[in-house]
């Protein structure tokens, strides 16, 4: 049979469009059973490009039904024209059933926000064309009532995040719902990979997979680097990726706002809300904007602010983030499609694509750190084929400019970050086999041949997989004592979960997303505004007042997990911190920094010209860096130490990023103080780390003598886990590792377990695995998560291969330069003192002022 896409083009007809050549390329690829990725920026009309084929398919299907049940009534009616017409009364024809029964397309996209745009746009043509296909959506927020009913008749098209997939999987009906299934769609998997939230959607396809050996998977991606992998990634170790990708050139503009005034000791945040009124003169009340900061806390502030000084914007002004409650946030989008809401400040919660095609600007409050993260809130505004994203820049410390010049940089030569999956995460395996397991059950051998499918699982040895069926049969070398432990009971060839409540608690905790637990807050006598972390409430008393979700709420009481607030008009800058907040460089952003910083080293030196608008703003800022020290270039790196009465100080800057600067911080550490042993302190950001010591410690002689010690990436491993409390570091990974492997569970709804009581209950698993089995795979992992993954492992290593390639250039200076004012700012953050930072920061910069002029160099109290 010839599938035809006369349907599709009809349609676009219809809406005066045409079909972009990379859409009717993604169709003709998916008829003719391939499977792919496709990248293309972001509001090119991928989500058509990846669905129109199958519903071709379908409705191609459907008509071949159709004729052939036509074809069977006229037989019918021609062996029976003999019949005498008083031989019977006449029968009632009926008209043949058309519809396509069963699941024909899974789309599994990464939030459920996106969930409801999609299944919008997916209808407007069925509705327009009247095709007999219904769209489903199924997610955490889906009624049990709806639930039910697609599992007994199933939608055609089910839009679904990783998380409900599992549990489907979990579910007894798991074959039967699956047994048609043509097609899966991974929306934004770029965002997808990374994690393991990858990973356990990769578990679900390769399942899928094992049960539909012709399943066609089509991955979705807007800005990723490594195009290759991750189309593999997504299709498994099966057939080539068909990749497809579309010369659709979308232009992004960026200007920058610039402070009237450099400041020659620059910190972390301190120009950020000094600087609301030019943002505030910059924005229009009548174009719609989105504002996106990095964390949570900063939104809140920002949000504050803006109100504050914007008060004609009350009812048009709105925030946005993870941590408020599901209704209000939908609220929002709502407001921003239908253009009732003008400015939103939101976090990465709008990352992704959200279709708002009223936005017309977009505002980056602080470096973005990555040029891909950029790229995904720059598409947010004209979020149409042809548009050019409108983007304000508006840094929160001098140094962020430089940031900017090199993103600029980065988007111009047209590279963006990779990303790579987790390697065979254990936990993850083991949520999967138990989901299995909870559902139609899974016979060894044929299970561990589709999981070696999975690209992340394609080198599972036969090790791990036999320690993962005894774990979760016998509960390992451990826990065989506690029958909760023991989830898996034989069925003749096939594995059961036969315990009705161990099903039960495993499928109310599928999921690979683990967090501090949430304290929800909720009016005295209302609603729901959201939830923030435990350890944020337990430092309120009654009659405390914060601020959250664009509001001044006044706490009352702690009650089961809630916290029951009321609205307070009393004034407070308190806002709720979370954790997790800080972003790293990303590498590639890096490498562009550094090529910046030496194109200022050269302009400096008569060598080349500041050509861009934020270099020249920072000219003064790097003439005092010169006049102290000096601006390193691409093959030096540049390494300053001073005294003052604080004690002796080592500055060193990669510019790697916050991440490898604290391992390298810690490893020099450790390193120096086995040659002269002292107590150091480390502190980092993404441009270098600070070493402080006693007075008088010989760090000037100790670089000279060791320089090369220090870069080596010789026993790099061995020295970190000594540099750094690896085991704490383990323990805390090991927390979320059996939440998601299903050691430790939250309790039933109602019923959760404080986020002290799930860390004592994994304190002690990890414990008792450390003494009574050490060969524990999770525990392994723990740390393997901890050296790759915290601390940077691979990053470190090419960091200083490429140092030891660098030209070391050691400088005295009399005191603490532009480059190192920030990180003696991070430091005084994290001190207890009766001076607020902003105090401690303003005197620190007065002293050092007066020390310029009168050659002073002990400056500090």
């Amino acid at each position: 049979m010839t599938l035809s896409m006369a349907p599709i083009e009809a349609w676009f007809s219809q809406q005066g469009w045409t079909p972009l050549p990379f859409q009717r390329q993604s169709w003709q690829a998916y008829l003719e059973g391939r499977s792919g990725l496709i990248q293309v920026p972001t509001g090119s009309g991928k989500t058509y490009a990846a669905v129109m084929g199958p519903i071709a398919e379908m409705l191609a299907v459907q008509g071949a039904d159709t004729t052939q049940r036509r074809l069977q009534d006229c037989v019918q009616t021609v062996q029976k024209q003999g019949e005498s017409e008083n031989n019977k009364r006449p029968r009632r024809t009926t008209t043949p059933q058309t519809n396509i029964q069963g699941l024909r397309l899974l789309y599994i996209t990464p939030l459920r926000a996106l969930s409801r745009d999609l299944a919008l746009a997916i209808q407007q043509p069925i509705e327009a064309m009247g095709w007999p296909l219904q769209v489903g959506i199924r997610n955490g927020d889906t009624a049990s009532s709806a639930r039910t009913r697609q599992l007994r008749s199933p939608p055609q098209i089910l839009i679904t995040t990783p998380e409900s997939l599992a549990l489907l999987l979990a579910n007894p009906k798991a074959t039967e719902l699956f047994s048609g299934l043509q097609a899966v769609v991974l929306d934004e998997w770029h965002e997808l990979m990374g994690s393991k939230r990858g990973s356990q959607t990769e578990l679900c396809l390769s399942w899928l997979r094992r049960l539909r050996p012709g399943l066609r998977t089509w991955a979705i991606s807007a800005t990723i680097g490594n195009l290759e992998e991750a189309a593999q990634t997504a299709l498994g170790t099966g057939p080539e990726p068909c990749l497809i990708t579309a010369p659709i050139a979308r232009a992004t503009a960026i200007r920058s706002l610039l402070p009237e005034s450099i400041d020659g000791f620059p910190w972390a945040g301190h120009l950020g809300l000094r600087m609301y009124e030019e943002l505030v003169a910059a924005l229009e009340p009548g174009v719609s904007t989105l504002l996106f900061t990095n964390t949570r806390n900063q939104a809140e502030r920002w949000h504050q602010c803006l109100r504050y000084a914007c008060p004609e914007m009350e009812g048009a002004l709105a925030l946005h983030h993870s941590a408020i409650d599901r209704a209000e946030r939908e609220a929002i989008e709502a407001g921003v499609k239908n253009g009732a809401l003008r400015w939103v400040v939101a976090t990465s919660s709008l990352d992704l694509g959200v279709d708002f095609q009223p936005v017309e600007r977009v505002v980056q409050i602080g470096s973005a750190k990555n040029v891909a993260r950029l790229l995904q809130r720059a598409g947010r505004s004209a979020h149409s084929p042809g548009g050019t994203s409108q983007v304000l820049f508006m840094p929160t410390h001098a140094l962020e400019l430089l940031e900017l010049s090199a993103l600029r940089r980065g988007l111009a030569a047209g590279l963006v970050e990779e990303r790579r999956p987790p390697t065979a995460p254990i936990d993850v395996l083991l949520q999967h086999l138990t989901s299995l397991a909870c559902g139609p059950g899974f016979e060894p051998a044929q299970e561990l041949a589709a999981v070696r499918t999975a690209w992340s699982y394609r080198q599972l040895s036969d090790a791990d997989w036999q320690w993962c069926l005894r774990f979760l049969e016998h509960g390992g070398d451990c826990l065989g004592a506690y029958p909760r432990y023991r989830k898996l009971e034989r069925d003749g060839d096939l594995y059961f979960v036969k315990e009705k409540a161990i099903a039960r608690m495993h499928r109310l905790h599928i999921g690979t997303i683990t967090a501090d637990r949430a304290v929800t807050v909720r009016f005295v006598r209302g609603a729901v505004l959201g939830h923030v972390e435990e350890a944020f409430i337990g430092r309120l008393k009654a009659g405390d007042v914060f601020f959250f979700a664009g509001r001044q709420l006044e706490f009352v009481r702690l009650r089961e997990m809630t916290a029951q607030v009321k609205a307070s008009s009393k004034k407070s800058n308190t806002v709720p911190a979370w954790a997790g907040g800080q972003m790293a460089l990303s590498d590639l952003l890096s490498r562009h920094l550094r090529a910046e910083v030496d194109r200022c080293s050269r302009a400096l030196a008569g060598e080349a010209k500041l050509n861009s608008p934020e270099l020249v703003a920072l000219e003064p800022l790097l003439q005092r860096q010169v006049q102290l020290s000096r601006l390193p270039r691409q093959h030096e790196l540049l390494v300053e130490v001073c005294n003052s009465r604080e004690g002796s100080h080592l500055y060193a800057y990669p510019f790697e990023g916050r991440f490898v600067h604290e391992g390298l911080g810690f490893l020099w550490a450790w390193r120096l103080a086995r040659h002269q042993a002292s107590t150091i302190t480390v502190s980092v950001n993404d441009y270098g780390f600070e070493l402080l010591a006693p007075k008088n410690y010989p760090f000037e002689e100790l670089f000279e003598l060791h320089a090369e010690e220090l870069l080596d990436a010789t026993n790099l491993k061995d020295d970190l886990e000594q540099a750094i409390n690896l085991s704490e570091l383990c323990r805390r990974r090991f927390r979320a590792i059996a939440q998601i492997s299903g050691l430790v569970l939250n309790g039933y709804p109602g019923q959760s377990k404080s986020g002290g009581q799930l860390q004592i209950s994994a304190a002690l698993l990890y414990d008792v695995f450390s003494r009574h089995e050490p060969a524990n795979r999770l525990l392994a992992q723990a740390r393997s998560e901890v050296l790759t993954e915290q601390l940077d492992l691979p990053r470190i290593t090419l960091a200083l291969q490429r140092l030891q390639r660098c030209s070391l250039q050691l400088e005295r200076t009399p005191r603490p330069g532009p480059l190192a004012f920030p990180l003696l700012a991070e430091r005084l953050n994290n001190r207890m003192s009766n001076e607020s930072l902003l105090q401690r920061l303003e005197r620190l910069r007065q002293e050092a002022e007066r020390a310029e002029e009168g050659g002073l160099t002990q400056y500090i109290d």
